[in-house]
């Protein structure tokens, strides 16, 4: 079974549990937090995720913040995540078919329909290995061994 880690700040706390009461029957879903709408700081929640993804401890991650980019952004501190901000199903094909995107963020405001587009998308679209975009992700990935 494909496993699933899945976080959000406060603003997309309420999408988080929709998606996850829509996916729990299909995948093995791990919930990062956070557990109410009470105000939190994204980044806490996108390190966890990044940690679980960068770990392997699950298969994909999905990040939901108020506007998606500040969790994407934060995730993308964690080495070995390759986290894309999407806002359709095809830019969730691009980004696993040429990036190998190993998380996916959107907006809190996503409404839940496209969510599950853009993830059922996500999941079911393996990388490409095409010459051209492993050497892009290469390139990524020996600049972040050089930084740390």
């Amino acid at each position: 079974m494909i496993k699933i880690g899945i976080a959000s700040d406060h603003r997309g706390y309420i999408l988080k549990g929709q998606i996850i009461d829509r996916l729990m029957s299909k995948y093995d879903i791990t919930d990062c937090g956070t557990y109410s709408e009470e105000s939190v700081d994204y980044p806490d929640y996108a390190f966890k995720l990044g940690n679980l993804v960068a770990d392997k401890d699950v298969d994909f991650g999905i990040a939901i913040c108020g506007s998606g980019i500040g969790i994407s952004i934060a995730c993308n501190k964690v080495k070995g995540v390759r986290c894309a901000k999407v806002s359709t199903p095809e830019e969730a094909e691009i980004t696993r078919n040429d990036n190998d995107a190993n998380i996916v963020a959107f907006s809190a405001s996503t409404s839940l329909d496209n969510a599950l587009k853009i993830i059922d998308k996500f999941i079911n679209t393996p990388f490409s290995n095409e010459e051209r975009h492993q050497r892009r992700i290469d390139k990524i990935t020996r600049y972040e061994e050089e930084q740390c």
